[in-house]
């Protein structure tokens, strides 16, 4: 009797709550003035029998259960999965095509009231959308509960076949609490002509956000395109001061950047698109290809258009020679969890865990003749056994606040699922050895076919108290077309076994609205989905975390040659650099067996494996930076190209014989370069002829001043491949540097 009373309160709720959305989502609009209405030729409607388009058989909704208000925004469906509003990557783009307006910024407080903030701030509009529609995505709160900040698109087309430029922009929300009027304003000093998604706040009041603005600002570069499908992307996170319009690159991505936020740790954790690998499309173009690919001399307006020319790192995508025989190709596809602190410092992987111990499976060994190198991460030094493909990885990441140090995420395929499938939890607090972090399933997960039982989820939310809030889709398949509902659900956790969808947040908010394509009229009529929830509630306030001091190794080298750290930094920061200092090349982590283990410099340190196969001779460090020197006859913007940096130019001493863009390895092992800030960097060690030795195939930025210290070129979480702890001396290489640096102009 009592669950009977239960069920029928909460239907009454799920009607008054579907009757208040629409009296207050106002009757529609009319076309702009001087427009037609268009005649849908295409639409995207509700299933048939859909229970959320039937009251009379709402599935019961969650009231009472949830104790602080949920934010979160609507959508119009999009079943397209290609650089689409739910699209993996490339999910950035305002244009009417991949994301079609008419959702909103809404708030569910406990009771399971409903208030849609956009409409009462006077955003947005109903029926045939034109220069008043909008679409919202990815709120952030404030950490008093106060306020938050989200994204926004206001625009769209009036008229068939008009076409205009339209932008996400960054705006804040008050009067979040029952009773209070809701406001939005923009916030100041963002970019204005690009896209500006992902917004949060930082400590100190800055507003980070991910943003499609150039790296250094320059038009003729937009957009950047990232080296998978040569699709328009984000740069990287940026960070803002909305009072003096003080504006930061704080990591430069060349594939993109995505859900980054502020961990209890102070930590700005994110996940991004590991992609560093040739171009694709060229590889097509060279075998009668059309995409039309050439480089340019350099990344000026005025750059000089070349052929299409050979890339040199990293190794080709389907193989090649070396002097140490058969080179793998390589192809690098994957989503990873990482982090930075708050000032754009400290850039790696979470906790600096690898692919090897996340266990993606089968990487592939560099060297085919090698019979010390192996084409799987050497074991048992992984804690983690869940298998993530190398064709995806982690989406939608998420802290638990209720269990720090742990987060949650959405594993799934880089294409086909609008980044929805399985939910995901990892172990990765402040300090974790990557040997010890382990991804384990939450919710059930997928079959052979792709297909997931009990539907598919996107956007995880763990809240306060401990519950768990997802968006949900009962659609078990991979297929975007299939994919017509997302809803807000509590996941009911049990003690064992996976967790399920639960009941529903919201009774399912309706939605009509025409637009055009701009070519075509679309429509749209039924439930929205429902997007990318946050709670608001007041959080404890990190410490920010920012650029570290030297550890006492380097810091006793810079007493020794008498220079003062303070006044290096500044000079670095002055001129846009920043320094690398790895105290040996030859030790790496003892997992890592698929770059060569066997390493020593010649007259110099060795480590050594103890597995049996060739000891690779290593002499110069070189470093490539990542340029925008590859353009398409099809597309505008340019893609990012590995290109040797100018060492000397930077201020490092001249390494004659050494390959470009390269400084020499110490007789200890160590080596230390000045090196471009705020641009994404990679590097390789060769022999003394310039062969690549080790190539290490990922990016990193650095800001300018900063000192970043590697103990190890692969870094060593309990031992490196001989059995050793990470290396502690003092780096001569650094001695080096530094005493040629006493010789060079002020």
């Amino acid at each position: 009797m009592r669950r009977e009373h239960f069920r029928i309160a909460t239907w009454l709720v799920a009607i008054l709550g579907s009757m208040a959305l629409a009296s207050c989502s106002g009757s529609g609009s009319s076309s702009a003035p001087g427009s037609a209405a268009p005649t849908p030729t295409g639409t995207l409607a509700e299933a048939a029998g859909d229970p959320i388009a039937n009251p009379a058989t709402l599935t019961p909704f969650a009231v009472g259960t949830i104790p602080n208000p949920i934010l979160f925004v609507t959508q119009v469906p999009v079943q397209t999965d290609f650089a689409s509003r739910a699209s993996t990557f490339a999910n950035h783009l305002a244009d009417p095509e991949s994301v079609p307006r008419g959702g909103d910024l809404m708030i569910r407080y406990p009771d399971g009231t409903i208030r849609n903030l956009t409409k009462e701030a006077g955003f947005g509009t109903d029926g045939q959308q034109g220069a008043g529609a909008i679409a919202v995505r990815e709120p952030s709160v404030h950490w008093s509960g106060a306020k938050a900040v989200f994204s926004m698109v206001v625009g769209a087309p009036a008229r068939q076949f008009e076409v205009g430029t339209y932008r996400w922009q960054i705006y804040e929300v008050t009067g979040l609490e029952k009773g209070e009027t809701a406001r939005v304003r923009a916030i100041p000093g963002q970019p204005a002509g690009y896209n500006n998604v992902s917004p949060f706040y930082g400590t100190d009041e800055r507003i980070l956000f991910t943003s499609d603005r150039p790296r250094n600002g320059a038009a003729h570069l937009y957009p950047q395109l990232d080296e998978y499908e040569s699709t328009p992307t984000v740069t990287g996170i940026w960070s803002l001061d909305p009072v003096s319009a003080d504006l930061r690159l704080l990591n430069h991505t060349p594939s993109g950047v995505f859900s980054p936020s502020i961990d209890t740790y102070g930590r700005v954790v994110f996940v991004r698109w590991d992609h560093l690998q040739r171009d694709q499309q060229a590889d097509a173009d060279r075998v009668g290809g059309s995409s039309g690919s050439f480089n340019v001399s350099d990344e000026s307006a005025g750059a000089t258009r070349l052929g299409l020319l050979d890339e040199v790192f990293p190794e080709s995508r389907t193989g090649q020679t070396s002097a140490y025989g058969p080179v793998v190709g390589w192809r690098n596809n994957v989503f990873m969890p990482w982090q930075i602190n708050e000032d754009g410092s400290g850039e790696e992987t979470l906790n600096h865990v690898g692919q090897q111990e996340f266990g993606f499976g089968f990487i592939g060994k560099s060297f085919v003749n090698d019979p010390a190198l192996s084409d799987y991460p050497l074991g048992p030094f992984r804690a983690n056994t869940k298998f993530i493909r190398s064709d995806g990885g982690l989406f939608h990441l998420r802290e638990d606040l209720a269990r720090p140090g742990s987060y949650v995420a959405i594993y799934a395929r880089e294409f086909g699922s609008l980044s929805s499938n399985q939910i995901v939890r990892f172990n990765g607090g402040l300090g974790t050895n990557p040997e010890s972090m382990a991804i384990v399933d939450v919710t059930a997960t997928a079959a052979s076919d792709g297909s997931v039982p009990g539907g598919r989820y996107r956007n995880p939310l763990p809240l306060a108290s401990g519950t768990l809030v997802a968006t949900h889709t009962p659609t078990t398949a991979a297929s975007p077309a299939d994919i017509r509902q997302f809803r807000l659900r509590v996941v009911d956790v049990p003690a064992t076994g996976p967790a399920t969808a639960g009941m529903l947040l919201t009774p399912g908010i309706q939605k009509s609205v025409t637009w055009w394509s701009p070519d075509a009229a679309r429509s749209f009529s039924g439930t929205l989905w429902e997007l990318e929830a946050v709670e608001v509630v007041a959080r404890r306030k990190p410490a920010a975390r920012r650029m570290p001091s030297l550890e006492s190794p380097e810091s006793a080298v810079f007493a020794e040659v008498g220079v003062d750290e303070r006044a290096f930094r500044d000079w670095l920061a002055s001129r846009d650099l920043a320094l690398i200092v790895t105290r040996n090349q030859t030790s790496r982590d003892r997992a890592d067996a698929q770059q060569p283990i066997n390493l020593r410099v010649a007259g110099g340190t060795e480590t050594l494996s103890g597995r049996t196969g060739p000891v690779y001779s290593i002499a110069h460090y070189q470093i490539f930076q990542a340029n925008q020197v590859r353009g398409y006859d099809a597309k505008p913007g340019r893609r990012v190209l590995a290109m040797p940096t100018d060492a000397v130019a930077a201020g490092n001493p001249a390494n004659a014989g050494g390959p470009a863009g390269s400084v020499r390895i110490a007789a200890d092992g160590s080596t230390a370069a000045i090196v471009p800030a705020r641009r994404a960097l990679t590097w390789q060690s060769t022999d003394a002829s310039g062969e690549a030795v080790v190539r290490e195939r990922i990016w990193a930025t650095f800001q300018p001043g900063e000192v970043r210290v590697c103990a190890s070129c692969h870094g060593v979480n309990t031992a490196d491949q001989a059995g050793r702890p990470e290396p502690t001396h003092k780096p001569e290489a650094l001695r080096a540097l530094l005493n040629h640096w006493k010789t060079l102009p002020r």
